[in-house]
């Protein structure tokens, strides 16, 4: 598989070495406003070739056009978060970067799938459906897969169990507007409260663990500037899923026409991962009050969407 990253910020390096050490890609490019940040990032990953068993992948740098024939291509550039900024501050400021882009990604490679990594990412994948390129099950928002790594790990410090047994999704928005539907978590195949009511364990404080997801992000942040790594993990899972034709459910981020009653909005929902990209829309039965908070989100990016179309 082909892999184009635009952007050699924190993210979109950190996804080279995820790639490069584990993906099993045949090529990468790597393309920058600054090419000489490229060309360094690309030959310093030059030499890991010698440490590595992974398939030897050809790395390249480049430009827009360097990207012609990619089966992926993930955008991570743009203007990034600074001190108190919210992700909604930076919506006017990569709005107009991310239309010109993919006008000029569709020129070179129009039959790729674009991954937007950018903030605020799910009104900047809207925007960018709206240019009407890419259909929608090729243009994903990595949006809450990283916030329901959270919810897991967070989940399982308080029931002691491995966070690949704990089974949920964070959907709606990547920021303030992100809802938890309990009733389709469960652990260990058990819904949550029977679980730790069979386990002797103290039943869960819902409302405090979704504080501590929404919170973890910028946590992190204002202590080190980013939180490169997480993100990274979770766009190469997304990555990993596409070139292995897993059919793994994913939450991410698509153009939503008509699913959970919503049309016209780029939420996350649990859809299918293939080579094909975001090939199915699953259909979950929420809870009258979490299908309310899914469209309480999605009315707020509509919002956020209108200000830049």
């Amino acid at each position: 598989m082909r892999v184009g990253i635009i952007g050699a910020g924190g993210v979109g390096v950190e996804l080279v070495n995820y790639l490069l050490t584990l993906g099993n890609m045949s090529e990468i490019i790597l393309v920058n406003r600054t090419k000489e940040k490229a060309w360094a990032e690309i030959e310093d990953f030059s030499y890991v070739a010698s440490f590595t068993y992974a398939k030897n992948t050809h790395l390249h740098y480049g430009d827009y056009a360097d990207c012609k024939e990619c089966d992926v291509i993930v955008i991570t550039a743009g203007t990034q978060l600074k001190g108190n900024q919210t992700r909604d501050e930076l919506l006017h400021e990569n709005a107009t970067l991310i239309k010109n882009m993919v006008k000029e990604l569709y020129q070179h490679a129009p039959s790729a799938i674009l991954l937007m990594v950018t903030n605020p990412v799910d009104v900047l994948t809207h925007i960018a459906y709206k240019e009407g390129l890419y259909p929608r099950e090729r243009l994903i928002s990595a949006g809450t897969l990283v916030d329901t790594a959270r919810f897991m790990k967070i989940v399982s410090k308080k029931v002691g169990i491995d966070p690949k047994n704990i089974y949920g999704f964070v959907l709606g928005e990547h920021g303030k507007g992100s809802t938890i539907p309990w009733s389709i978590c469960n652990i260990c195949g058990l819904d949550v409260d029977t679980f730790c009511e069979l386990n002797g364990l103290p039943l869960l404080d819902k409302e405090q663990i979704f504080k501590d997801v929404k919170n973890a992000g910028f946590e992190i942040f204002h202590k080190k500037g980013n939180t490169n790594h997480s993100i990274a993990a979770s766009v190469f899972r997304i990555v990993r899923a596409i070139a292995n034709n897993e059919h793994s459910v994913l939450p991410l981020g698509v153009y939503l026409d008509g699913e959970y009653g919503l049309k016209d909005v780029v939420l996350n929902v649990p859809v299918v991962v293939t080579r094909q990209g975001a090939s199915k829309i699953l259909n979950y039965k929420l809870l009258p009050e979490e299908l309310e908070a899914l469209h309480a989100s999605a009315k707020v990016m509509q919002s956020m969407a209108k200000e830049v179309l």
